[in-house]
């Protein structure tokens, strides 16, 4: 049976953890070549470890812009060119409304709105006509979230750029998809309380997915896969929920 990815070369952001690192490997297993970007060396080398041989990673902070130059000459004088990208690189934390501060939208922003922004503009030159791209967005874009609401709405902005960008790039055939999970299993999410409550959290929002559980980052990439691979040809534009069904009630 052949292989959904081979030959593929695929750019994912955010790839040393969680979903990123899952789809990483994904893709990997069906025969792409697979970049990976992420801020953190240790972390980065780590997953290119876990994901094999067929695993570039790349340190740089998707918000600097120099960052995805250098990131974008490197994949050029390895690869020469992409078939599919991951906007992948993302995160935030939860603060009341009353408590919100510059330095707190800033940083969402500038990873989920600006980031993803930039990742796929300064992708375009080396994307193949044809070629997939998938951006991270969240059930959050969807559903009000207390004390979540700059990264919900930092989301709620990714899920409209699939929408307009795959007009802007309708002369190359190039798929603009979104993916939006529910809770999963992340160390991102394990992240939003202290060490202590991380359990309780997890064991919070299982209660509220209907099937009564946590998503595994694994499920996530099997979605990413469909969205990245000919499996897909003819969805464009789409926000495919991988949420348990939380978002749908």
């Amino acid at each position: 049976m052949s292989k959904k990815l081979e030959g593929k070369i695929a750019l994912i952001t955010g790839g040393s953890s969680g979903i990123g690192l899952s789809s990483a490997q994904e893709f990997a297993a069906q025969g792409a070549t697979v970049f990976i970007t992420g801020r953190r060396q240790a972390e980065l080398d780590a997953a290119v470890a876990a994901i094999g041989k067929n695993a570039i990673g790349i340190r740089g902070d998707v918000a600097q812009l120099a960052d995805l130059d250098r990131i974008y000459a490197e994949i050029r004088q390895k690869a020469g060119h992409l078939d599919i990208v991951f906007a992948n690189a993302g995160g935030g934390d939860m603060l009341p409304l009353d408590a919100i501060t510059e330095e707190h939208f800033d940083r969402i922003f500038n990873t989920n709105v600006k980031g993803v922004l930039f990742t796929v503009q300064k992708a375009l030159p080396l994307l193949k006509d044809g070629a997939s791209v998938i951006l991270a967005a969240s059930t959050t874009a969807t559903k009000g979230t207390e004390n979540f609401s700059v990264y919900s709405a930092s989301k709620a902005a990714v899920r409209n750029f699939a929408r307009s960008w795959l007009l802007d790039l309708k002369p190359r055939r190039i798929r603009v998809n979104a993916i939006s999970p529910g809770p999963v299993r992340t160390p991102g999410l394990g992240d939003l309380v202290p060490a202590e409550h991380t359990e309780g959290l997890f064991a919070h929002l299982s209660t509220l997915v209907p099937m009564g559980r946590l998503g595994e980052p694994a499920e996530i990439a099997k979605a990413v896969l469909f969205l990245a691979s000919d499996d897909s040809s003819f969805v464009n534009g789409i926000e495919l929920f991988v949420d348990g069904g939380t978002a749908q009630i």
